[in-house]
């Protein structure tokens, strides 16, 4: 990265693509915070998938998703699912931290658009390339 990380800012854009209604809007902010390759991993998925992969004798996968396209349809489908109803808007729970050169940490909550309480969080471990893209993320949801 040739410009020093403005951690605050970077955190408040990775959150703004969660939140954001207009897809084109989506679409640009996931191809700006993203590298062309970077991936999500869903470190810990759903009690469902978890039941299902234990009752086949398999140790419980991460779920993954690569590249813009994919990514672009998870973002989209989790504001599909949270946001577009009304329900709920996700923000930052505490200033993102620089864990190391390129690594960040951003905690997470999902918010009661009604009450403004957290009814849900996370975690995501962030690592960027050399121009401050995401390369990986490793979502930890439900983390305090």
């Amino acid at each position: 990265m040739s410009n020093p990380l403005d951690v605050k800012q970077w955190g408040h854009r990775y959150v703004a693509q969660w939140n954001e209604p207009d897809p084109e809007t989506r679409s640009a902010l996931i191809r700006e915070l993203w590298a062309p390759d970077g991936i999500q991993v869903l470190v810990d998925p759903p009690e469902t998938i978890r039941d299902a992969a234990s009752a086949l004798a398999f140790p419980v996968p991460p779920l993954e998703v690569r590249g813009h396209d994919a990514l672009d349809a998870r973002v989209t489908r989790a504001y599909e699912m949270f946001v577009a109803p009304g329900e709920h808007v996700f923000e930052a729970a505490e200033e993102p931290v620089l864990l190391l050169p390129n690594v960040l940490a951003l905690r997470w909550s999902m918010v009661s658009a009604r009450t403004g309480e957290a009814v849900g969080g996370g975690l995501d471990i962030l690592a960027l390339d050399g121009e401050g893209r995401i390369r990986a993320d490793h979502q930890f949801i439900g983390v305090n």
